[in-house]
């Protein structure tokens, strides 16, 4: 992590950019706009990610130069699109369109390979571990959420609306049945989903997913949970819905990412939805770390129960996008990973009641109506680590399975810019060493430790279940063993008689 000292000037060197007019700028090259402003949504060749492909020539808001610098400049905000007209000069946008264009022309030629199949195995070496990345299940479309059941079956949250069964490394062809219908669309659609600590005995299962609100396209994260019989979804129950004023016209930052600690709380999390001030006020569910009981009770000894006008579910606030937690292992302390702005990726130890700082404080840089004011302030938590460009970090998992014994407590990052997975080793609240582990197999959204002791992903662009298998260890990794003993000597050879003629 760059020190403060750095880190100060480098914001000043942002601010300074940002402060020179635009005519005064020297253009920046498109290949590089593309990889600041397109990538993270619209994947590393810009053949598909969380956003459609931008270089098969079908266009929803016509394809012709002025219909297309008309998106770059505007946006397209019922789609989730943010406007650059702000942060791009007249020429950059020209100059970014010319690239889509060549780039088009390199697609059509095969110069550019789709977004296809993955791999069955690949083999990687990383510092610590040789491994192989396999495709456990597919094909799937957008899987969110790893769910391993008592019995050995996975099941698995898709985006676009399914809870999909995997038996012995089988996908199902059927989803299950009856799950709650919901709105799909750029951040939207199904979410996380986890089984209740007391799986075997009860059958709750937990499920997050957008849905439509009362006025006509708004829409926010609503939590359930229900048992899974006969192949359908039976006996819902709510565990949290927002009041419907939380329900906006807005496609990002629904959350939503799940964990029960050991007593049975469910900790759950939402984005600020785009409303960036919101991440401040208490009295809103955006924005925030909540705690509930496995019933979504509120607990008495949550931070602002009692507070007038406060969400007590609330367990910390002025979260921008949270989608990682879990707790780690030696120390027990609640760890998330955060979404920043323009970079500001941010890994932040949780605790009760504390302010997080958006959008105050940050490492990124402001876009839309965001006010940052800095990277520090008094009563408001720095992170542990923080990431510029961004990573656009999800889910995380302590690894604490014994098939990889020299990645033992050590932290992952699922990144979906990148299409990589990052491994953290810490020293009680620091990071004290970072290492990309693969990169450019697919977008990682989740991570889990399966109960074989291997390292489980949900990966799209191609949607499949991934998981990394050992190789043989490394030859630094192969113990000496001690010489053999030497052999007992030969007895000496008999004097024969000469030979008669």
């Amino acid at each position: 992590m760059p020190t403060l000292s750095l880190r100060r000037t480098l914001l000043c060197l942002f601010a300074l950019t940002n402060s020179l007019p635009a005519a005064e700028m020297a253009p920046r090259e498109p290949a590089r706009l593309s990889t600041e402003f397109c990538v993270g949504c619209h994947g590393i060749n810009l053949v598909g990610g969380a956003a459609p492909n931008l270089l098969d020539s079908i266009w929803k808001n016509g394809g012709d130069d002025d219909s297309i610098l008309r998106s770059i400049r505007e946006g397209a905000p019922a789609a989730g699109m943010p406007p650059f007209g702000a942060a791009l000069t007249e020429g950059e946008m020209r100059g970014l369109l010319g690239y889509i264009r060549r780039q088009s022309r390199a697609f059509a030629l095969g110069a550019i390979p789709p977004a296809g199949p993955a791999p069955s195995s690949v083999a990687v070496k990383s510092e610590k571990q040789a491994f192989r990345v396999e495709t456990f299940a597919g094909p799937l479309d957008t899987p969110w959420g790893i769910v391993f059941l008592p019995d050995g079956k996975m099941l698995v949250s898709d985006r676009i609306g399914e809870i999909r069964l995997i038996e012995k490394g089988v996908l199902q062809p059927a989803p299950i049945r009856n799950t709650p219908k919901t709105f799909v669309r750029q951040d939207g659609g199904y979410l996380d989903l986890i089984a209740h600590p007391d799986y075997a005995k009860n059958g709750w299962l937990y499920l997050a997913y957008v849905e439509l609100g009362e006025n006509r396209y708004t829409s926010m994260t609503r939590i359930v949970r229900g048992k899974i019989r006969d192949g359908a979804w039976v006996e819902q129950q709510d565990i949290f819905q927002a009041d419907q004023k939380f329900y906006f016209n807005d496609t990002s930052h629904y959350g939503c990412r799940f964990l029960f600690d050991r007593t049975g709380h469910l900790f759950f999390t939402f984005g600020e939805r785009g409303k960036a001030i919101g991440a401040q006020d208490l009295s809103s569910p955006l924005g925030k770390i909540h705690r509930v009981f496995d019933d979504g009770r509120i607990p008495p000894d949550n931070p602002f129960v009692g507070r007038p006008g406060a969400c007590e579910s609330i367990w910390c606030y002025g979260n921008r996008h949270v989608q990682g937690l879990q707790f780690h292992p030696v120390t027990g302390k609640l760890w998330a990973t955060e979404h920043g702005p323009r970079g500001g990726d941010e890994l932040n130890r949780i605790e009760p009641g504390r302010n997080y700082g958006w959008p105050t404080i940050s490492d990124g840089l402001a876009q839309k109506e965001e006010k940052i004011e800095g990277t520090e302030r008094a009563g408001m938590e720095s992170p542990i680590a923080w990431w510029s460009p961004s990573v656009a970090p999800a889910a995380i998992e302590f690894y604490t399975g014994d098939r990889f014994p020299n990645w033992k407590n050590n932290l992952f990052i699922a990144c979906l810019v990148g299409r990589q997975l990052k491994r953290i080793e810490t020293d009680g609240d620091k990071v004290v060493h970072q290492e990309i582990v693969f990169s450019e197999m697919g977008r990682v959204r989740d991570v889990v430790t399966g109960p074989d002791g291997l390292i489980y992903l949900a990966m799209n662009n191609p949607g499949r279940i991934a998981r990394l298998v050992p190789d043989a260890p490394r030859p630094a990794d192969i113990p000496s063993l001690p010489p053999d003993p030497a052999p007992p000597p030969l007895p000496p050879m008999p004097t024969l008689p000469p030979l008669k003629k």
